[in-house]
């Protein structure tokens, strides 16, 4: 961990459904209770301060939990007036569950559940974005591929929609999302394993994953 390593200092945000795949497995559903329609906003849910975890430390799994679903995504860092400073890594922990529907906190706001890249890389302009990939390694061995090409909001029309409805004040952080395997699944790790993020022009993202100490 660098002495200077980023840590988010407001709010993080993490968006659903925002990815081609998991939106058209997904549709058929959308017209089940309790909504019985396709959401016309982003569904956003959120990251508290106690997940965030430094690229190079552990991440615990919690006891009696055997696998843990991670996923590469990445944060757009408000600065002042409403502008995007700059964009981060990270690594997206959940314990595995089956909805979307009113994400459940006690699955994705776990302590250390959210790996934070070392540090922002200021951008030119969101729309370079729509070229990044995002791949995920587990043990060394690629496990996923994220191209942001294949979000259903690109980063500027996310930004601008969240915009509509609340203030990202300087700090907050909004992940634009995160994709699924063909299956509807995340990639899934135990206990032992070691993940690693890396998209151009960012350091690599790295946690190891340890088991709860009782």
């Amino acid at each position: 961990m660098k002495p200077d390593a980023y840590l988010p200092r407001g709010t993080v945000y993490g968006t659903l459904l925002n990815f081609r795949r998991e939106h058209a497995l997904w549709t058929p559903r959308m017209s089940e209770a309790p909504y019985k329609a396709p959401p016309q906003a982003p569904v956003l849910y959120i990251k508290t301060a106690n997940t965030f975890t430094h690229s190079g430390q552990g991440i615990a799994v919690p006891e009696g939990v055997a696998e843990v679903e991670v996923a590469a995504s990445l944060g757009l860092v408000a600065g002042e007036g409403g502008r995007v400073a700059g964009a981060v890594l990270f690594n997206d922990v959940a314990i595995p569950h089956e909805s979307y529907y009113r994400p459940p906190v006690k699955y994705r706001c776990v302590d250390g559940f959210l790996g934070v890249g070392d540090a922002v890389r200021p951008l030119e302009s969101l729309a370079a974005l729509s070229s990044l990939v995002l791949e995920l390694r587990v043990n060394g061995v690629m496990r996923q591929r994220t191209a942001l090409a294949d979000l259903v909001r690109d980063a500027a029309t996310l930004w601008a929609d969240v915009n509509a409805f609340q203030s990202m004040r300087p700090g907050d952080v909004l992940m634009l999302g995160t994709d699924c395997l063909e299956d509807g699944t995340r990639p899934r790790v135990h206990a032992g394993d070691a993940v690693e993020i890396t998209a151009t022009g960012f350091a690599p993202l790295v946690n190891h994953f340890v088991q709860e100490a009782t």
